[in-house]
Formats: C-alpha cells, sequence, structure tokens
C-alpha cells in the first residue's frame, strides 16, 4: 500500500442476485457447508448479513439470524463471520461486527450471540476486543471437525442515549 492511499472498504446487502457471493465466501473460509436454511436466515435477516468489499473485491461477510427470545423481543445470532486470509488485519472484520452491533443498537435488540470452537484463538481475542464474554462451554457442538467444542459468546448491548 502506498503511503496515503486511502483504500475503500464497503459494505453491501445479501439479496438472491448475489447471494452466490456470499456461497463462493463460505466455500473458501469455513470447513463446513452451509444448508439452504442457512442462506434462507442470512437473506431474511435484512441488514444484518452483509458482504464486505475491499476496493471492489468481495473479501468478507457476516451473516445473521433474528431470533425470537423467551418473553418477548429479539436477538442477534451471528451465524458466521469471516474475511480472505490476505485480506485480515485491515479493519474489514471490524466493519462488519460494528455494522452488526450499531445495527442492534438502533433498533433495541439487547443481545449478540455466536459460536466458537474452543481452539479459535485468534477469533475468541477478536470478539473479547468487542465485549463479548463467553457465557457458556459447549462440549461436542460439531460433527466434523476437531476439537468438537465450542465456547457461547454473548455480547449484551446497552441502548445509547443521545
Amino acid at each position: 500500500m502506498g503511503a496515503g492511499r486511502e483504500v475503500s472498504i464497503s459494505l453491501d446487502g445479501v439479496r438472491d442476485k448475489n447471494v452466490m457471493q456470499l456461497k463462493k465466501l463460505n466455500t473458501a473460509l469455513f470447513p463446513v457447508r452451509y444448508n439452504d436454511k442457512y442462506y434462507a436466515d442470512a437473506l431474511a435477516s435484512g441488514d444484518f448479513t452483509k458482504l464486505a468489499y475491499y476496493s471492489d473485491i468481495c473479501v468478507g461477510s457476516i451473516a445473521c439470524r433474528l431470533e425470537k427470545k423467551e418473553g418477548g423481543g429479539l436477538r442477534v445470532y451471528i451465524m458466521t463471520l469471516g474475511v480472505l486470509a490476505p485480506y485480515r488485519g485491515l479493519g474489514i472484520g471490524t466493519k462488519l461486527l460494528n455494522h452488526v452491533i450499531d445495527l442492534c443498537s438502533k433498533q433495541h435488540i439487547s443481545e449478540v450471540y455466536l459460536h466458537v470452537q474452543t481452539n479459535n484463538e485468534d477469533a475468541i481475542s477478536f470478539y473479547k476486543k468487542f465485549g463479548f464474554e463467553i457465557t457458556d462451554t459447549i462440549q461436542n457442538y460439531y460433527t466434523n471437525i476437531t476439537p468438537p467444542d465450542c465456547y457461547l459468546l454473548t455480547k449484551f448491548i446497552t441502548e445509547t442515549k443521545n
């Protein structure tokens, strides 16, 4: 990168016409294959699922599912968040996650959570920087990857008063 050269990172919604971009990214990023329900949930979440572009190249995504909480209200489950390896460390994952956290705050959604494989120290430290905490350990959560255990990471969002 040349000094002082601003590279644009932009986010775009996932729709029927570009959902294949999300499928291609997931194939490159994750050791599991996602089913049709994953993609239906991602599309149904609207603005909570985004593709990230670095200089017009699709390099990352966040895909969420909106869930009803017992007693009313919604919470957000982050199904996947990933950035292609050559583009990590450039603020793309941060931009994707901040987008979802900001959206939750604006829509009065107080809880965001996800599962992370117990040996994925990079992901665990990444989420902790944003105030996520390990709230549970689930044994044998994953069926085809080792280790099969995961942590449940949760962030409780307090509404910002303007």
